[in-house]
């Protein structure tokens, strides 16, 4: 008789330190959800319900019907925020939807799906229920810190809501492209 090898333990059991980015990127893929990088540390989330799923694949949707051709709608990727020194421990967050420059999508493919916050000119986070605080206050300053221009907060519970942040600079406000979404038709 011969027995089936001992399932290996994940490869972020038992870590001796916090990640770098580069380490972060070595892992992979962890099922079921998925994980983000903060400050080292890795953060495990659970897979998002149905009709949060739905309401980013209409919202991608939307998004990549408008967004002009230096621009691509990309779901549910690694960003690198370059908050700290590649050799210290790293932010890399995953937000629900992203507007990235093209030209910078060999680059992701060539080296390990991640973008640059530097590549991002829009960041979406749809809220769940245990991510409420965090992307109302963590991800708004760390995308801001980052130098993401714009982000958005779409809110699912009634009303629907989206809440539009931008990095003001010398001229003020101003949106990343001309988009319009209805809000409603995302459930």
């Amino acid at each position: 008789m011969t027995a089936e090898p001992a399932p290996s333990a994940p490869p972020f059991v038992g870590l001796s330190h916090p990640l770098t980015v580069a380490e972060y990127l070595e892992i992979g893929e962890v099922e079921p959800g998925y994980t983000e990088l903060v400050e080292g540390r890795l953060l495990l989330s659970p897979s998002p319900k149905r009709r949060h799923s739905r309401a980013c694949s209409k919202l991608w949707l939307r998004l990549d019907e408008q967004v002009p051709p230096e621009f691509e709608v990309v779901e549910d990727i690694d960003v690198d925020l370059g908050l700290d020194a590649r050799d210290e421990p790293g932010t890399v967050r995953r937000p629900d939807l992203v507007v990235a420059r093209r030209a910078a999508a060999g680059r992701v493919d060539e080296e390990g799906e991640v973008y640059r916050a530097s590549n991002v000119v829009l960041a979406v986070e749809v809220v769940s229920p245990g991510s409420r605080r965090a992307d109302h206050q963590v991800k708004r300053a760390e995308y801001a810190d980052a130098g993401i221009p714009h982000y958005w907060i779409v809110d699912l519970d009634e009303p629907i809501s989206l809440i539009a942040c931008h990095l003001a600079g010398e001229f003020g406000y101003a949106e990343p492209f001309p988009v319009e979404v209805d809000l409603d038709a995302l459930l």
